[in-house]
């Protein structure tokens, strides 16, 4: 069992979430153009996921400060009611505990708070717990990317659409 917290990513975490999503990028052979860990917004992720832009990134952190990974939240190209589940990795050591499921179920909740219908991801078919992970928690998968998906190396694509929270309750 391990203690952990989830909190919204502060620079100070900027550069060993960074490191944990390229070692998962080798790792799993998500190396290169086309692929998360190579995007541009790793070196600084605090910077790309205000949480005041419809988008956010969250780390998960034992009582000793470690941080063990993160996961995030941001939109999909021009959709106005789609987000997108971005970059959950975590240390080798931290998987089997749940709290990549934790993680997720973090930013689906927040996803529903900011009114997003559905959550896109893509990933690739190497990430087996991670397919798995995803499918328990209700993502369908796609027969291909949505327009505006940018990973074009990935080949697996999912979407769960999320549920409505603006039903008026008699």
């Amino acid at each position: 069992m391990i203690s952990y917290t989830i909190i919204p990513i502060k620079s100070e975490h900027d550069l060993r979430i960074s490191q944990i999503i390229q070692a998962g990028g080798r790792e799993f052979g998500a190396i290169g153009d086309g692929f998360g860990p190579s995007d541009s917004e790793v070196t600084a992720m605090s910077h790309h996921y205000p949480l005041n832009t419809r988008s956010g990134y969250f780390v998960a952190l034992t009582t000793n400060e470690e941080l063990l990974g993160g996961a995030g939240i941001a939109p999909l190209g021009t959709y106005s009611d789609i987000c997108e589940l971005k970059k959950l990795y975590l240390l080798p050591e931290a998987r089997g505990y749940g709290i990549g499921e934790a993680l997720t179920r973090h930013c689906l909740t927040f996803a529903q708070q900011l009114h997003y219908r559905h959550t896109y991801l893509d990933t690739l078919s190497t990430m087996n717990a991670a397919i798995q992970l995803y499918k328990k928690l209700g993502f369908q998968q796609l027969s291909a990317p949505l327009e505006g998906a940018t990973h074009s190396q990935c080949d697996i694509w999912m979407m769960k659409t999320l549920p409505n929270n603006n039903k008026i309750h008699a």
